[in-house]
């Protein structure tokens, strides 16, 4: 076997997603040393989070990169609609909050992950490792102090141990958390949601322009918006755990349903759907890790809670759950106070926030699948479904920055 080898840092996040990431630059601007691990070697794979709202553009501003991750490729969008008909159910304008802030971005996460991770790797105290993942815990007692995991990029087949001993390990390695899963740590399932998705991109010439839409036909409800930077993205729902039967009839039939629901882009799908491997297929749920921390680790993003896709809130919540949790991280490497109870503070500054954007979306849902005609949808009564009925108006920023208006503490950095 090979030799063991041992890094010593202050904070060890598993994950690269935009929670790891945001937090590494946070910690790492204010003077922390960070070994970030992560189990892929690039970030040239599919996404489904490319909607950054206001709230996670104010985060990435502040800490100086979102300038340059829209100047990778980025769509600005001004409105999300639910659109039955011809005729909006719901709408969510964005033009009318205040400046910059006025849209939300549909941009690829592969540039947003890019420019975070480029950005830390301009200081020192940053490591970075990829193609790894966490085999097992360091413990001293009843505290998380390190991880365990191989020493290279091998598979645990005897190429030797590497160990990374840290003050904190942050769980930031998405909705199946392996780290969690070596805590202990259960995860609670919310019945929220009674779909699933089906996403697949088509190229396109023409925009589908400034908005994010939900159509609800004849067909299943789709979500539809632009893609940079010539792609169509179309995110097809259905009852929950109704693939499998449906594709026992074959892509042909999945292809048809799917035109049903979107018949205007139905020569697209023929000619670029040809297989099942062309879609997606994405299990949604809600849920909650049942604790957020124990002594010397925290959990944050997906890893700590899940919401759906509907309003593209993943991304925001990932960013704000890494600009919450650094000040609580610094202040604890200052103190070396690192138990359970002072990193649980931010499970209770952040879970209210998080529970009101899955009640939320859950009430979208039910609209999407019932045809409007319940009651508190996004919060609101919604007026007697006909011809001449206005519109339900959401409330954007609140859409767009959550109950809980974050910022990053930019006066703990000290470059």
């Amino acid at each position: 076997m090979g030799a063991s080898t041992i890094v010593e840092t202050d904070f060890c996040i598993i994950g690269a997603g935009p929670a790891g990431l945001s937090l590494a630059l946070l910690l790492v601007r204010s003077g922390a040393r960070v070994v970030l691990v992560e189990r892929t070697t690039s970030f040239d794979r599919e996404y489904r989070g490319e909607i950054l709202q206001p709230g996670g553009a104010l985060l990435l501003d502040q800490m100086g990169v979102l300038d340059a991750a829209r100047k990778r490729g980025h769509y600005e969008c001004s409105r999300f609609r639910i659109v039955s008909a011809g005729r909006t159910l719901l709408e969510a304008d964005y033009s009318r909050l205040d400046l910059p802030y006025d849209h939300f971005l549909s941009i690829p996460q592969q540039n947003v992950l890019e420019e975070l991770l480029e950005t830390c790797k301009r200081y020192d105290r940053f490591v970075y490792l990829d193609s790894r993942s966490p085999t097992g815990l360091l413990v001293d007692g009843e505290r998380v102090v390190g991880i365990r995991m191989p020493a290279d990029d091998g598979d645990g087949d005897g190429n030797g141990e590497q160990t990374i001993e840290a003050q904190c390990v942050v769980a930031a390695d998405g909705r199946h958390s392996k780290t969690r899963r070596l805590a202990d740590i259960a995860f609670t399932k919310i019945d929220a949601f009674d779909y699933d998705v089906v996403w697949f991109k088509l190229p396109v010439q023409e925009r589908h322009g400034p908005e994010v839409t939900v159509f609800q036909g004849d067909g299943n409800p789709i979500i539809v918006y632009d893609a940079y930077p010539d792609s169509l993205q179309l995110g097809w729902t259905f009852p929950h755990r109704s693939y499998r039967s449906m594709a026992q009839h074959g892509i042909d039939h999945i292809k048809e349903q799917i035109c049903r629901s979107v018949p205007r882009y139905a020569d697209l799908i023929d000619r670029f759907i040809q297989a099942p491997g062309d879609l997606t297929v994405l299990d949604v749920f809600a849920g909650f890790a049942d604790t957020w921390a124990h002594d010397g680790l925290v959990l944050i993003g997906d890893a700590a809670h899940t919401v759906g896709p509907i309003g593209g809130q993943g991304v925001n919540l990932a960013i704000q759950d890494a600009a919450l949790l650094h000040p609580i991280l610094m202040s604890s490497l200052t103190g070396g106070q690192f138990d359970r109870g002072t990193l649980g503070q931010f499970e209770q500054q952040r879970r209210p926030a998080v529970e009101m954007v899955t009640g939320m979306q859950a009430r979208q849902a039910k609209m999407l699948f019932s045809g409007a005609k319940d009651k508190d949808v996004a919060g609101q009564t919604n007026p007697p479904v006909g011809s001449a009925a206005p519109p339900v108006s959401v409330d954007a920023s609140r859409v767009a920055f959550g109950s809980q208006r974050v910022s990053a503490r930019t006066d703990l950095f000290v470059d």
